[in-house]
C-alpha cells in the first residue's frame, strides 16, 4: 500500500469530516450525508476514496451499506508516522550528546 492513497484521501476537508464521524460508530450513507454539505451521491464517491485507502470498511445491511473505520489503514498511517517520530527522536538524543561532549570538552 502507498501512503499516497491515504494522504490523498484525508487531504480533502470533507472526506477528512466524513473519516471523523466514523470515529463514534459505523453509519450509512445517508447518515453520514446528514452532516455534510454535500449530497448522497457525493458522500459516496468520498466513501469510495476512503475504503481504496483502507481506511473505512463496508457492510452490506439489506438494501444498505454500513461503514466503519478500518483498523488496516490506520495501522499503516500510524506506522509511517512513526518512522519519522523515531528518526527525529534518534537525530535530537544525537545532537545533546554531540553538545553535551562540546561542552565537557
Amino acid at each position: 500500500m502507498t501512503y499516497d492513497l491515504i494522504f490523498s484521501a484525508l487531504a480533502d476537508p470533507t472526506r477528512r469530516n466524513i473519516f471523523e464521524a466514523l470515529r463514534d460508530r459505523p453509519q450509512t450513507v445517508g447518515q453520514l450525508a446528514a452532516n455534510q454539505p454535500v449530497s448522497r451521491p457525493a458522500v459516496s464517491q468520498h466513501l469510495k476514496v476512503l475504503h481504496k485507502a483502507k481506511l473505512v470498511s463496508m457492510q452490506a445491511q439489506g438494501n444498505r451499506n454500513l461503514y466503519a473505520l478500518r483498523r488496516e489503514g490506520l495501522d499503516e498511517l500510524r506506522a509511517y508516522l512513526d518512522e519519522f517520530w523515531s528518526d527525529a527522536l534518534f537525530a535530537f538524543g544525537a545532537e545533546i550528546i554531540r553538545k553535551n561532549n562540546e561542552q565537557g570538552s
